[in-house]
């Protein structure tokens, strides 16, 4: 029953009475950049492809999962093209939103090494909501007003900068610029959206630091900020061997510790995992294993960039 209960109450909570349905948390942010900015399709010089599944609290009945698919290449020396796709479920299918953007981006040298990126991106929003996938729902009790949604489209875009040399990185974002409403009563004298969309604005930056030959070193910082939310704060330290192997910690602020790892299994194909541990009162429950995150990327040469090499972002 206290399974049943939470399942309830994050998937209300989701989408409720509060401000919700907000973009989802990575904490593999570093290599999935483009999800959270435009601006940094085609800064790799090179066709990518990265997948990212992550499963948050582990052992929680209806817990959140997350998927995302983006491509992204240049196809100029100043301009980068790229597809993002994510998918986000809460309450076993209860709630999912899925997204998928077209991007575009613009970049302008600033030195021999500095270059600034304008990225623009245009898409929409999924909704599906089945609310007989709850358990132990009964319709009978549910608040008047609330029905299934059946893959109600919302259309949005976004835009961020991105600035980046060999070591160092920055950026600023807003992902989506349109609020969506949900569960609106329309038919009423009062019209109330008690589920809403919120803007989300990113703020993410790091910088590498060679600290021998065979050891580089990464600190980053992404910021997370949104109305009717507490600011969110991930700070993350990596170290890179031989070009190789990267392992890493990593801090959400008031939320939760991270590991990271990373294998450049060739010049081509990466892969990266970490693992959260909750520190907030959640974190101590005994359903509560922690999250995971599975990171895969694929990469091809392309005229514009001969020879690959590895890099942390």
């Amino acid at each position: 029953m206290k399974r049943i209960y939470i399942t309830l109450l994050l998937t209300l909570t989701t989408i409720g009475g509060l401000i919700a349905q907000q973009d989802a948390q990575y904490t593999q942010y570093m290599y999935n950049t483009m999800s959270v900015n435009p601006a940094y399709a085609g800064s790799r010089g090179v066709f990518s492809i990265t997948g990212l599944h992550r499963s948050q609290w582990v052992g929680l009945d209806g817990a959140p999962t997350t998927q995302t698919l983006n491509f992204n290449t240049p196809v100029s020396k100043r301009v980068g093209i790229g597809l993002s796709i994510v998918n986000d479920e809460i309450g076993n299918g209860t709630n999912q939103d899925t997204y998928f953007d077209g991007v575009f981006s613009y970049t302008i040298p600033t030195s021999d090494t500095g270059k600034l990126s304008f990225g623009l991106k245009a898409g929409g929003h999924l909704l599906n909501i089945d609310f007989n996938k709850l358990k132990n729902y009964d319709p009978s009790i549910s608040p008047t007003g609330y029905q299934d949604i059946d893959k109600k489209f919302s259309p949005n875009f976004g835009a961020g900068i991105y600035y980046h040399t060999d070591k160092f990185y920055a950026g600023l974002s807003v992902p989506n610029f349109l609020k969506t409403e949900h569960f609106d009563n329309s038919g009423s004298s009062s019209s109330t959206g008690v589920a809403q969309e919120q803007i989300n604005l990113y703020l993410i930056t790091g910088y590498v630091f060679k600290l021998n030959p065979d050891l580089k070193f990464k600190p980053t910082a992404l910021f997370k900020a949104v109305q009717g939310a507490p600011l969110q704060v991930d700070l993350s330290a990596n170290f890179m061997l031989h070009d190789k192997f990267t392992l890493g910690v990593a801090y959400r602020w008031d939320a939760a510790v991270s590991a990271l790892v990373g294998f450049q299994l060739s010049d081509q194909f990466m892969v990266g995992l970490a693992y959260d541990k909750e520190t907030t009162e959640l974190g101590s429950t005994a359903f509560n294993d922690g999250s995971f995150e599975i990171m895969l990327r694929y990469e091809l040469r392309s005229k514009y960039k001969k020879v690959l090499t590895p890099r942390f972002f």
